[in-house]
């Protein structure tokens, strides 16, 4: 009976990440289903050509990770992925924006809409790999670079717009508020970490409250609710 449970828990560890692609172009879809298929750990379990077929593949598929492409016709891909994040028998499915430029006016609205990061297709496929598995894992793919392109262009296009203050920013402690602006600005958990003097873990702790605190799927839609609320300000130019 000892022996039992370690088999079991071995194979739930080795689980391979599924994968469900959603792009309209044929060629695109072969060509990461090969470059997924051949990476250890990943499997391509469902395919889609728009939007309305990406949410009913990562259904039927049990999901883990949709490789979502922005324009597609008919449903496209920002509204699949709002469609997907508001879905609670989806809850675990992270979208992965596939984008042919890195920051683009749709990409803040996909992060807002629920993705967990972004993509250019021009990436190497060792790229798309890491990305897989980052935002499988419940990680975002926001490096600090494009975090601060990102959030300067959407303030740039929507500075208009009001803030919108929120009364989950009272369930912060001060701690927290430190950490999601430092997260918003573009630091990494180890750059946070070294600039309060604490561990990296300690970070990533804190980081995690505040996103249960705000109802935030993972570190992306943190970043995107603290512009929206005004606990994070313009981007600060870089050094």
């Amino acid at each position: 009976m000892t022996g039992t449970a370690p088999a079991s828990s071995a194979s739930a560890a080795t689980a391979p990440v599924r994968v469900v692609l959603a792009d309209d172009q044929d060629l695109v879809r072969e060509g990461l289903r090969l470059v997924i298929n051949r990476a250890p750990g990943l499997t391509v379990v469902g395919e889609a050509a728009t939007g309305h077929d990406a949410v009913q593949a990562a259904r039927r598929a049990r999901a883990d990770v949709v490789l979502m492409d922005i324009r597609m016709p008919g449903l496209d891909g920002l509204a699949a992925t709002r469609r997907i994040a508001a879905d609670d028998g989806l809850a675990g499915v992270r979208v992965l924006i596939l984008t042919t430029f890195e920051v683009d006016e749709y990409v803040f609205e996909a992060l807002r809409s629920g993705a967990s990061g972004f993509l250019g297709k021009g990436a190497r496929p060792a790229a798309l790999i890491d990305a897989i598995r980052t935002v499988a894992r419940g990680d975002a793919l926001l490096s600090p670079s494009a975090t601060r392109s990102l959030i300067a262009r959407f303030l740039k296009l929507h500075d208009s717009e009001p803030v919108r203050p929120s009364p989950l920013l009272a369930t912060l402690t001060n701690r927290e508020r430190e950490v999601t602006a430092l997260i918003a600005d573009g630091m990494s958990n180890t750059d946070i970490a070294r600039q309060l003097t604490l561990s990296p873990l300690t970070v990533k702790t804190h980081a995690n409250h505040a996103m249960t605190k705000l109802g935030a799927r993972d570190r992306a839609q943190l970043v995107v609710l603290a512009y929206q609320t005004g606990l994070a300000r313009a981007p600060r130019p870089q050094q």
